[in-house]
């Protein structure tokens, strides 16, 4: 399986942090991907619009907002569909 890393050095929102997850993934349904948790879910769980059909692998998510992180992090551990490394 391909394996997709979503540099996160510098990101400052949250509609900075999904651009670079459709950036970095380049998947169909990018323009109807709703950027923001829930549809992230759908996208890595489900194979909602934004489904990445990789390994994905943060990197440098120290600066990304507590409660984001943390979220994203429980999103990490419970999917089951993708792979999902956070540091």
């Amino acid at each position: 399986m391909q394996t997709v890393v979503i540099d996160c050095a510098g990101v400052q929102s949250a509609d900075e942090f999904w651009q670079r997850y459709l950036t970095a993934v380049q998947p169909e349904g990018a323009a109807i991907f709703g950027r923001n948790l829930d549809a992230f879910w759908d996208a890595v769980e489900v194979g909602g619009p934004g489904q990445p059909n990789a390994k994905l692998v943060f990197k440098n998510t120290s600066g990304l907002e507590a409660n984001f992180l943390q979220a994203l992090r429980r999103i990490a551990i419970d999917a089951t569909q993708t792979e999902i490394e956070l540091p």
